[in-house]
């Protein structure tokens, strides 16, 4: 009986690995990314930032983003031009912002974790 067991519980098992190598291969194409730099211009849900270069990236504001001033909720028209940024997006899809952070009053971004 346990060498009828035997082939059940090895196929179980590689569907279980397959299935957590799916999922940690979605997890790493959901990889944010972020890009900082100053606010060029914002119209309704769009954004047109510079990098440091001075190269202009222009980023649509995702369904539910997240956007901040100096750690607190804000909106994107509030952010005007000259202010530093620092956007996320995910790694399939750098046009659409998930979340912008922008510094008024500190100087630096803080760091991540």
């Amino acid at each position: 009986m346990i060498y009828r067991m035997l082939p059940l519980a090895a196929l179980a098992l590689a569907l279980v690995l397959s299935a957590s190598a799916l999922a940690a291969k979605e997890a790493k194409d959901a990889e944010v990314i972020t890009h900082d730099g100053k606010v060029v211009s914002v119209d309704g849900d769009k954004l047109v930032m510079a990098n440091k270069a001075g190269k202009e990236h222009k980023h649509t504001l995702a369904e539910g983003a997240k956007v901040t001033c100096d750690g607190k909720a804000c909106k994107l028209e509030d952010l005007k031009p000259g202010t530093k940024i620092r956007v996320s997006t995910t790694k399939e899809d750098k046009k659409t912002a998930t979340a912008i952070e922008a510094i008024d009053k500190d100087e630096d971004f803080k760091k991540r974790d």
